[in-house]
């Protein structure tokens, strides 16, 4: 595994006061909604393109699913190099293996650094002392087509206007994460897991902020809090992707929808495990319309010009 440290001086360096990005386009590879191009899964994936770089964020649940979607929509992935990957749950690895397998027929370096939180290596028994992070079952074999993983305990910007919040600091009490399994910390102490390594992708753009999330574990609104707290404290343009709301109570939406009225947010595009209802119940309390609020498709894509394109079932 890489140190943050030598990553840097493998060519992407920290920009301090980098000017806000005028070009952004986000479009999604895996969810569970399917529409004219490619398949559904449970599982998320999405490839980003701010300041001149492209970057995946995320490969899907099954090992084909990324890759054919691909093939299926003309989006070559072949020339992006690094992959976050949100947490270590296996609707979002699970794609991993393949990707970089297929990709590096055509390019060798491609996918060939993965950027994780920290706490995206811990051991998650399971009840017959199986091992359940999927992380650590593909950890070799990545390592082995050249792979290297980068691991975070803190925000950086990864290039200039693009940056990973790091583990989320949990200010609210949102549990966003099904309950139930345990994680094993450096020293042999078993506790709930939580997805302590869960973090997000956060581009500074001239409209504000643009963040990308996979599961959204740490919450939502500590999610976009942080974003604002390590970026710069700005509107939240558009949030994109997973953000773990399907089962959440009235209440809890309600809540939530008001934290994000406060802090502007102008485009959401819910998407994987944010949960059908969830998406319109959020378009109700922060009182946005139709156009800028959908539930996320394969294809579906936001750009900081355009807006949201939805496909045709979630316009």
């Amino acid at each position: 595994m890489r140190s943050v440290a030598a990553w840097l001086v493998a060519g992407m360096a920290l920009a301090q006061g980098a000017a806000p990005l005028e070009d952004v386009r986000i479009r999604i590879l895996s969810t569970m909604l399917s529409d004219s191009a490619g398949v559904g899964e449970w599982g998320f994936a999405a490839v980003v393109e701010a300041g001149g770089r492209r970057i995946l964020f995320d490969t899907g649940a099954r090992p084909e699913t990324v890759w054919k979607n691909t093939q299926e929509m003309k989006v070559d992935l072949s020339g992006i190099t690094d992959v976050i990957l949100s947490h270590n749950h296996g609707d979002h690895t699970g794609g991993l293996i393949t990707l970089r397998r297929e990709l590096g027929k055509v390019n060798a370096k491609a996918l060939t650094r993965a950027h994780v939180g920290k706490g995206a290596f811990y051991p998650r028994p399971g009840p017959n002392g199986a091992e359940r992070n999927h992380l650590l079952n593909v950890r070799e074999e990545y390592l082995k087509l050249g792979g290297s993983f980068v691991e975070y305990d803190g925000a950086k910007e990864i290039f200039p206007g693009a940056w990973l919040t790091g583990p989320v600091e949990r200010v609210h009490p949102e549990r966003n994460w099904s309950g139930g399994g345990l994680l094993v910390r450096p020293g042999g102490e078993k506790v709930e897991d939580n997805l302590p390594e869960d973090m997000s992708l956060v581009l500074d753009t001239v409209k504000g902020l643009v963040v990308v999330s996979g599961c959204g574990h740490a919450g939502i609104i500590n999610t976009l809090e942080q974003a604002r707290r390590v970026v710069r404290k700005a509107p939240v343009h558009a949030a994109i992707g997973g953000w773990h709301l399907f089962a959440a109570s009235d209440e809890h939406l309600g809540w939530t929808g008001g934290k994000m009225k406060e802090m502007g947010v102008e485009n959401f595009v819910g998407a994987h495990c944010t949960g059908i209802e969830a998406v319109y119940e959020l378009r109700r309390h922060i009182g946005l319309k139709r156009r800028n609020c959908v539930v996320g498709g394969v294809g579906a894509s936001f750009g900081l010009k355009e807006g949201i394109l939805a496909g045709v079932l979630a316009r």
